[in-house]
């Protein structure tokens, strides 16, 4: 093999296999521009239902569709060469029936190209999860906080704390015996977290969880800095380009309602010039 052959993506087994190994690194994107920046940097890079929020502007993810996943999934995979790709399945997609959430998985591998599909739900998406893995998709489950069941959850809330914290390991437990290739601990007490990690099989993928799970996770434009509207206590910014990006917009606006752009470097003259005649 030529020593300069391009890396493959990891499969979802790839990503099982690094349980107890260097951390998993991923992120949230939604653009091509994104996944370019963060392609060679991220294990999986996962296409998530926050799209809603971060760029439609939804007040959360419940509004966002199968087709909004499917167009963000394709945009996303046009970036991507090293990371492999998760698409987020939008909330009415698969909880109805296994033979629903088939249909809709199918179709978002399909139609993105991605390696796997995740979805929310412990206990009681054991059976689709199952259903699913048996017939070649693999999934990657999301346990915790559920941000598409907010309204049963009563919002935004830390989940599993004292004898809560049982039945969240079993919802580990279930997901990972149904045969998750991963999972994703959110906001719950890390603790918790840590003795989720000890006691399953499967990577788990930690957002406001404990810095010892398997891998970490975060919204690509909270860590940038680049959405604002609020900060979880999990977010660090590690930029703030949203604060740059103001200032930048300011400094065009200023400019041109000055006339000083565009300026004569940055337009053409009536005749070509000479050294390129």
């Amino acid at each position: 093999m030529s020593a300069n052959a391009r890396k493959t993506a990891p499969l979802p087994d790839d990503i099982r296999a690094r349980k107890g190994g260097v951390p998993i690194v991923s992120l949230t994107a939604y653009t091509t521009p994104m996944a370019q920046l963060m392609d060679a940097q991220c294990d999986f890079v996962l296409v998530g239902d926050s799209v809603g929020m971060v760029l439609h502007g939804l007040e959360s993810t419940l509004g966002v569709t199968l087709d909004m996943m499917i167009l963000h999934g394709r945009a996303v995979k046009r970036g991507l060469n090293h990371a492999m790709m998760v698409v987020d399945m939008p909330f009415g997609s698969y909880e109805e029936s296994r033979e629903q959430a088939f249909r809709n998985a199918a179709r978002i591998m399909a139609e993105t190209g991605a390696g796997a599909v995740k979805l929310e739900g412990g206990v009681g998406m054991a059976g689709t999860i199952a259903f699913l893995v048996g017939r070649g998709i693999p999934v990657m489950a999301h346990i915790g906080l559920t941000p598409q069941s907010i309204n049963t959850l009563g919002g935004y809330k830390v989940q599993g704390r004292g004898a809560a914290g049982d039945a969240l390991l079993g919802d580990a437990r279930a997901v990972a015996d149904a045969g998750a290739f991963a999972v994703v601990l959110e906001k719950v007490p890390a603790v918790l977290a840590d003795r989720v990690t000890q006691d399953i099989a499967i990577p788990t993928i930690g957002i406001g969880a404990s810095a010892g799970c398997d891998g970490q996770i975060l919204v690509v434009d909270d860590m940038l800095g680049l959405f604002t509207a609020f900060k979880p206590k999990f977010v660090k910014r590690y930029a703030t380009l949203g604060a740059q990006a103001e200032a930048a917009i300011a400094a065009y606006a200023s400019e041109v309602r000055a006339r000083a752009f565009p300026a004569p470097e940055h337009i053409f003259a009536d005749t070509q010039p000479e050294a390129l005649k």
